[in-house]
């Protein structure tokens, strides 16, 4: 029987399904070898070989499958052309062909986004319907699409936001981030839909109701021609349970706490199983008292039981998701990257991750989710932080406190003490322990939050909280839809916080992308942010500019940016639901010999030679 077996095995044909990555760039120097994971079956025990000049077969790691084979080849001296990847089992052989690229441009000349940038936060799903041909596409595991529905999919895609490019630099932003676009081919669930992308399961593939890579890449390209630089939302942590990795695991620790996959029967059916899922509670990551039980339930507890939480340890895993990163850099030149669930992965790899991407993109950018609402927990992340213990290399986190404070400001008025806008204020007390503050990311809500406006329409109170957020020494962050007072909650779902932009599918029965389908109060508010971010692009004393708070005094809190004699910035906002006075001796240090500013939303002159009354949630941001 045995030596039957092994004949068999030596007839069968080799058989390769797919090579990841689906080719590659030469001349990569922060990628000595490549890895190429090939999958097939029973291709694990082949033979290789490769005869292309300049390409030198490292390795060839063989995993605890029978159908992965690992080749980390090193690529680096390679002209572009295709290469034949040889196999034999046997005496059976398949050659295999491979493209290698050129690049388009070095490393150096990508830039990624900085704090000159306003961030456009969008879920594709719900911005806009570009081909209602896509909506459903046959062969994937959920055919449904159903706008009545707020936790499906409801049609968005790619194309949508391409034909809407115009809108948004008409609105003045300079660089879009969307959720997930890669592929999240989950079956159908009328309660939890994947149409938020977050559950990858295929990592090299455009989800097909979003569009194709070609379109990504035309998008993407067009942004560019416009301004607009675009980010990539990537997921290191986890991926979908439909992955093939699931169904078949390279090895046995592809994954963290796997195990309960053998009592639930390859399913993602976690009851009665020892499913650990994690405690959502990001403290164990730095607490230097600990337990190794609450680290363990932090760091590999799965997300939920339909997205694997992957083992960044692997050195495998990690190298597979570091290339992959890059190879969307290339292949499409996105300009930056937002890493969601940050903390949740391991640490040590992710710092990795981060040094390869700075080695080779130096002027690059990465922003990483790091929720906890602790300054001192958000700084310890960021790239030479003299209070972490190891050095992330993360260039830019996101601000949790700013927008919990800000949160509150609106919620509360602002007392003589610790309420409204004294949190603003004690939260950006806390910027000496960021290296880099004009490198952190303020936002006031997005697509895991409850709309700024709840379920209610206070223009006043949302336009103050834009101010601060323009203003502060950060690289802004805004979500869909607040130009034109979209609101919220979560009270039900998430979906009602990811609602479809209004004149973005078909059927609407006005358009808000339109100054005519837009109401009256929308239109105002449109307008005023509009005014605000055009005035903000490449102005210098926002991009430089030393930044100074003041104590909130008599319910007013106001925030300068100065850039030396050019220009001095006062943000100022009445926390008070009554008018409030602030008297102008008290700013003397900034305002100086200045004896009328210009308040940018409105174009009015004010006077600073007499003290200055601002209605109950009045703002102004001022300019001399």
């Amino acid at each position: 029987m045995l030596v039957a077996a092994v004949f068999a095995t030596m007839q069968a044909a080799v058989k390769v399904d797919r090579i990841e990555p689906t080719d590659w760039y030469v001349g990569l120097s922060a990628v000595p070898s490549v890895q190429l994971m090939v999958y097939g079956q029973g291709i694990r025990d082949a033979e290789v070989t490769i005869d292309y000049p300049g390409v030198r077969l490292d390795s060839v790691v063989r995993l605890d499958s029978p159908n992965y084979l690992l080749l980390y080849v090193d690529t680096r001296q390679a002209q572009p052309g295709v290469m034949e990847l040889k196999f034999k089992q046997g005496k059976q052989k398949k050659a295999v062909k491979y493209t290698l690229k050129a690049r388009e441009k070095s490393g150096s000349e990508r830039y990624g986004f900085t704090n000159a940038d306003v961030l456009y936060m969008l879920m594709p799903d719900r911005f806009a319907d570009g081909n209602p041909a896509n909506n459903v596409v046959p062969g994937m595991r959920s055919q449904i699409c159903d706008r009545t529905h707020p936790s499906v999919r409801h049609g968005g895609d790619l194309e949508g936001i391409r034909q809407h490019l115009d809108y948004l630099n008409e609105l003045g932003v300079t660089a879009l981030w969307f959720t997930p676009v890669l592929e999240n081919d989950s079956p159908k669930d009328i309660f939890n839909d994947t149409y938020h992308g977050y559950a990858t399961t295929n990592y090299y593939r455009v989800d097909p109701r979003f569009g194709t890579n070609e379109e990504y890449r035309r998008l993407v390209d067009e942004a560019h021609a416009k301004g607009l630089k675009v980010v990539m939302d990537m997921i290191f942590n986890h991926c979908g349970f439909e992955h093939p990795w699931v169904a078949d695991m390279p090895s046995k620790d592809w994954f963290n706490l796997h195990e309960w996959l053998k009592e639930s029967n390859g399913t993602s059916d976690s009851r009665g199983t020892s499913f650990q899922q994690t405690s959502y509670r990001l403290a164990p990551v730095l607490d230097p008292y600990a337990s190794d039980v609450d680290k363990k339930e932090t760091v590999q507890g799965w997300f939920v039981s339909t997205m694997p939480d992957l083992n960044q340890n692997n050195v495998h895993v990690m190298n597979y998701l570091i290339q992959n990163s890059i190879w969307w850099i290339e292949t499409v030149g996105i300009d930056g990257i937002r890493m969601d669930t940050y903390p949740y992965a391991y640490a040590e790899p992710m710092a990795r991750w981060m040094k390869t991407l700075d080695q080779e993109y130096p002027n690059f950018n990465v922003v990483g989710e790091t929720w906890f609402e602790t300054p001192a927990y958000t700084a310890a992340w960021q790239r030479d932080s003299k209070i972490a213990k190891e050095n992330s290399y993360l260039k830019t986190v996101m601000d949790f406190s700013f927008y919990a404070m800000v949160d509150s400001a609106s919620i509360e008025p602002t007392d003589g003490q610790w309420r409204g806008f004294n949190r603003v204020y004690n939260s950006l007390v806390f910027d000496y322990l960021y290296p880099n503050p004009s490198y952190v990311m303020a936002f006031i809500e997005n697509h895991d939050t409850d709309r700024f406006l709840k379920e209610g329409h206070d223009a006043q109170k949302l336009k103050q909280a834009l101010a601060l957020l323009l203003t502060v020494k950060r690289i802004p962050q805004l979500y869909y839809g607040t130009e034109v007072l979209m609101n919220g909650t979560k009270r039900i779902t998430d979906g009602y916080v990811r609602k479809d932009f209004v004149g973005g599918f078909p059927g609407d029965t006005r358009n808000a992308f339109t100054e005519a389908g837009r109401t009256a109060e929308e239109n105002d508010m449109f307008n005023w942010l509009k005014t605000v971010l055009h005035w903000r692009q490449d102005n210098l004393c926002i991009i430089q500019g030393q930044q100074k708070q003041f104590i909130p005094y008599n319910g007013i809190y106001v925030l300068t940016r100065n850039l030396g004699d050019h220009s001095t910035i006062m943000t100022i906002v009445n926390g008070a639901n009554e008018p409030r006075t602030m008297p102008v001796s008290r700013y003397a240090e900034v305002i100086g010999d200045a004896t009328a500013a210009h308040d940018v939303p409105t174009g009015q002159t004010i006077d600073l030679t007499q003290d200055i009354t601002l209605p109950g949630r009045g703002t102004l941001i001022l300019e001399f």
